[in-house]
């Protein structure tokens, strides 16, 4: 019995992403071939012992599974348009960031010409393509999921089926890097503040990390809980409470000089949850100031 994980794969672009997912291709003994606008780009997996096709059309044709990771969907409607004849009845899994309805709207386009279509949301930096950490999203067909599962397993330790709807892998990306940025975000708000009092950002970090881990952290599964319950009532920390907070951090934030629009933007979801009348209910309800628009 053959290895499901070793046939043959075409990858599409090769940005950062694209070369990464390839390499993971080639590393395993996939007959690889690859293609990019910019020739330039497939020398380095040419001599890992990937096959370069000049033309788009000789890339897909090379193998049945296409794997696709350009710029933009733009880009990808672009590349597709004149190749839909090629593309017929080939796997193809795409994962090219944009939004949710980019994503459907490809599904539709590939659904009308006969296409096998994944969506996949890469939730890893190329250093991280083929290690046990790294995490893709997918939907589209279980049948089709579960047919390639062993061969999506190179590029990433974890895989997750997120049910047919093609833009949902998106809806996760984009979650989590909202998630990431705010983080972050946060985290350099910070220190811009203790900056000014002259404290390095080292000095700091640790004291950042220790809060991360003891009071936000465990803070999420019980706000999930309260969400999906839609029970806010709480005696700990209420909206009320931490609308009189903020304000000492928006307020000194001005003070120093320092840019408040992060702050501020927190305070006007808190503010508008307590002028609603929900003062006593926890943090977690701003999940409704932000589905509120």
């Amino acid at each position: 019995m053959s290895n499901t994980n070793q046939g043959p794969v075409t990858v599409l672009g090769l940005g950062m992403m694209g070369a990464a997912l390839a390499s993971a291709f080639v590393k395993n003994g996939n007959p690889t071939t690859v293609w990019n606008r910019s020739a330039g780009k497939a020398d380095a997996l040419v001599e890992q012992g990937a096959v370069f096709a000049p033309d788009i059309k000789e890339a897909i044709a090379a193998s049945p599974v296409v794997v696709v990771c350009v710029s933009t969907y733009e880009v990808l409607n672009e590349l597709v348009a004149g190749a839909a004849t090629e593309l017929k009845g080939k796997v193809v899994v795409n994962l090219t960031s944009g939004t949710p309805d980019d994503a459907r709207a490809f599904a539709a386009w590939a659904e009308q010409n006969g296409v096998r279509y994944l969506d996949g949301a890469i939730m890893a930096v190329p250093q991280m393509i083929g290690l046990p950490q790294a995490l893709i999203f997918y939907a589209g067909s279980q049948e089709l999921y579960g047919e390639h599962e062993e061969l999506l397993k190179l590029l990433a330790g974890t895989n997750v089926y997120l049910g047919t709807d093609a833009g949902v892998p998106l809806v996760y990306d984009l979650g989590l890097l909202s998630l990431l940025w705010s983080s972050l975000a946060g985290y350099f708000h910070a220190v811009a503040l203790v900056n000014s009092a002259g404290v390095s950002a080292e000095a700091f970090t640790p004291f950042a990390l220790t809060w991360i881990e003891h009071v936000i952290t465990p803070a999420i599964p019980p706000s999930a809980q309260e969400i999906d319950s839609s029970s806010f009532e709480t005696e700990v920390s209420s909206l009320a409470v931490n609308k009189a907070a903020i304000e000492h951090l928006v307020a000194t934030s001005k003070q120093l000089g320092i840019n408040s629009d992060f702050s501020a933007s927190i305070q006007a979801l808190i503010e508008r949850r307590v002028a609603q009348g929900h003062g006593t209910h926890s943090l977690a309800s701003l999940v409704e100031a932000f589905k509120q628009g």
